[in-house]
Formats: structure tokens, sequence, C-alpha cells
């Protein structure tokens, strides 16, 4: 009991700091630069894998906000690769690498770290926007996989039973299976972040509080956007913007509190040792 009250009592200290009302909003705007070339480049690698551009909107439109999904799709063009894009999206890429540089930045601040040059901060935000765009096309591939799959059985089987066995399977495995690979990327990212090296068992509470948080408070907020919140009254066709800037600080200040709650851990432990 007293060790629990001694973290949180931690957390609390950290939470009431002044640089805890800023670097949320700072991740928050690198964030939604990096959104637009990420989304951009996303889009781009799933036309060359022969992912339909449709497929790719239906699975934003049901794992972010309507009035974010309606932003994210307007980016998305599915254009082939040819030397012109190419050149773009190096670009791109570049600019989406300022989102994980922030994320580095905060969690050497979090961490009370030394930072490294900014060369080697920036070779390594290149590195984890590489991760982020996988872990992006691997979200949107599962369910474009299982409906492939389903569509195979279909054709070879009218077996109904057999149809609606494997779509309920489908619909079982895959939120868990997505709940997993956001959850190993989000500590994989904490533990990557920092530059100074930090035992990734520091980092798994931190990992399923920001996971779990993502999910629940992107639930929520639909709601309230969805049934509550008339932002279009005010700002009328700037709303969608409005919107898409406080889901992204609502996720922003998830993350870093996730960073806090691991750095808390990973006081504790060093405080354990010595």
């Amino acid at each position: 009991m007293e060790k629990a009250r001694n973290f949180f009592l931690k957390i609390f200290k950290i939470l009431i700091k002044p640089e805890m009302r800023i670097l949320p909003g700072q991740l928050a705007f690198f964030i939604v630069m990096t959104l637009i070339p990420l989304v951009a480049l996303v889009a781009t690698v799933a036309a060359a894998l022969s992912i339909s551009t449709d497929s790719i909107r239906l699975a934003i439109s049901g794992a972010v906000p309507k009035e974010v999904a309606n932003i994210i799709n307007t980016i998305m063009t599915g254009n082939g690769i040819n030397f012109n894009i190419m050149v773009f999206y190096i670009s791109a890429l570049i600019l989406a690498s300022n989102g994980p540089y922030s994320m580095i930045n905060v969690s050497n601040e979090i961490y009370k770290v030394k930072p490294n040059t900014i060369i080697k901060r920036r070779i390594k935000a290149l590195g984890m926007t590489f991760m982020m765009l996988i872990l992006f096309l691997f979200l949107l591939l599962v369910p474009v996989f299982g409906k492939t799959v389903y569509t195979i059985i279909q054709e070879s089987t009218n077996n109904e039973n057999l149809l609606n066995a494997f779509h309920n399977v489908i619909s079982i495995l895959k939120y868990p299976i997505i709940i997993l690979v956001l959850f190993i990327s989000t500590r994989l990212m904490f533990v990557i972040s920092p530059d100074q090296d930090i035992p990734k068992e520091t980092t798994t509470k931190g990992a399923l509080f920001t996971t779990i948080g993502w999910i629940l408070s992107t639930e929520v907020f639909s709601f309230y956007i969805g049934h509550f919140a008339r932002y279009d009254i005010f700002y009328g066709s700037i709303s969608n913007i409005l919107v898409l800037l406080l889901w992204v600080y609502l996720l922003s200040y998830i993350y870093v509190l996730g960073m806090v709650i691991n750095a808390s851990n990973y006081k504790n432990e060093e405080e354990t040792t010595n």
C-alpha cells in the first residue's frame, strides 16, 4: 500500500511541473505535422501493394472520429510510385519524422537525460517514422486480409456454417490482434525514445495505460463529438480541423502520461537497486 502511494505521489509531482503543460501540446503540434505526410506515404505504399483506397478509408473511418476521418480521407490519393512522387515522399518522410523527433525530446525531458547530437536524434526519428509507417500499414492490412480470406472461402464453398464460423472468428480475433500490436509498438517507442538505455520491463505499465487510454478516449471523444459538441456552429468549415487538433492533443497527453508512469517505474527500480 505504501509503495503504491509513493508511486502515485511521484506521478502527481511530475504532472504538476510546468513542463507538463507544454510537452503534450508540443508533441501534438508535431504529430499533426506528421499526420498528413505519413497518411500520404501509407496511401502510396498501400497502392503499391494493391490495397484498394476504399479499404484504407473504411479502416480509417472505423478507427478515428468521423471528423478526423474526413480530413485524412481527403489527403489520400492512392497514386502509384514514380520518380517525381518518390522525390516528394522522401521530403514528406523527413517532415513526418518531426513527430518521432518530438517524442525523443519529450522523453529526454521526462527522464532528465542528456540528449544526443541532433544528427543522431534525427536518424533515430527517421527509424521511428518507418516503424510508425509499418504499424499503420499492419493495422490497415488486418481487416483487409480477413476480408480477402473470407472472399476466397466464399468463392470455394457454399457451406454457410463454415462461412459464419470464419466470420465470427475474424470478428473476435481482429481487435485483440490490433490491441496487442498497438501495445507492443507503443512499448517499443517508449523503450527507444530516450537517449539512454531504458529497461523494457519498466515500460509495461505505461504502454498498457497508453494503449487502453487511446482506445477508450477515442471512443468517448467520438461519442462526445457525435452527440454533444457542435463546433460547426462556431467554427464552420474549419470545425473538422479543430476536432483533429483536439483529438491529437488528447492522444498526446495520454502518451506523455504513459511516459511519466514509465519514468516513475524506472526511478523506483533505480532506488531499489541502489
